[in-house]
């Protein structure tokens, strides 16, 4: 039985930027009897529909939080078994993204990944750099802390003067340099946490949590969370545009 497709306007005032931790991927294959792989690679399949809603919402940059940097703690099947997922996906999807007009961007390090995975993500990255519809960014071996230690150590390298440092020249050091940073960050499963992820850039962004497990988690439940921000007050830290 196909599901029926919310007819709801789509708001004048969509974010540019929609981050996404992908919670529940692991508790959906539960719920089914299913191995946590299963849940992985549903929710994998579920990028493809949320990937054609943000084109069609008029979203221009989508980061989604695919693997963290504390996920290596995870059982060595599971983590082989993402490792696997990741690259399953840049074989497939990769040219129908590019034709799409998806861009790539990775954020994260890239140096805990075998030789030919590196070189797959780093050659999926090169070949779709200049499609403009949609920017994908994968966060994957992705920390907020680590991203600012890399930033700090980058500087002092660069010999960049303690006087010399603002928010902007922080930004420019981040993995995420030239990315405007997300409008609003969507957490799925229901959990309360931001995990270590976008600290720095997402400090003024509008949160959305919602119970939907990841795979669950469509086009009418990307509208809602899209409603959501656009019926708020973004204030920044001064007073409300509204007449109070």
């Amino acid at each position: 039985m196909m599901a029926k497709t919310i007819s709801v306007t789509i708001p004048k005032n969509v974010p540019n930027h929609i981050a996404i931790i992908m919670d529940g991927n692991g508790r959906w294959a539960k719920k089914r009897g299913l191995p946590r792989l299963a849940g992985h690679r549903a929710g994998t399949e579920n990028l493809r529909r949320v990937i054609r809603a943000c084109v069609e919402f008029g979203v221009k940059f989508l980061t989604i939080y695919a693997f963290s940097t504390e996920n290596w703690g995870r059982p060595t099947e599971e983590v082989e078994g993402l490792m696997h997922i990741l690259e399953e996906v840049i074989d497939k999807e990769i040219h129908e993204l590019k034709q799409e007009g998806v861009q790539l961007r990775h954020i994260g390090r890239l140096e805990q990944l075998n030789p030919q995975l590196r070189e797959k993500v780093l050659r999926s990255v090169e070949i779709t750099k200049d499609n403009d519809r949609l920017t994908l960014c994968i966060a994957w071996n992705y920390g907020g802390r680590d991203e600012i230690v890399c930033a700090i150590r980058k500087m002092i390298e660069d010999g960049v003067q303690p006087k010399d440092i603002n928010d902007d020249m922080v930004s420019n050091y981040l993995f995420t340099a030239g990315l405007p940073d997300p409008d609003m960050v969507i957490r799925t499963s229901g959990e309360m946490r931001i995990s270590n992820f976008l600290i720095w850039q997402a400090s003024y962004a509008e949160w959305y949590v919602t119970n939907t497990l990841w795979p669950d988690f469509d086009r009418e439940e990307l509208l809602k969370a899209i409603i959501s921000f656009s019926e708020r007050d973004r204030r920044y830290g001064r007073l409300s545009n509204c007449n109070e």
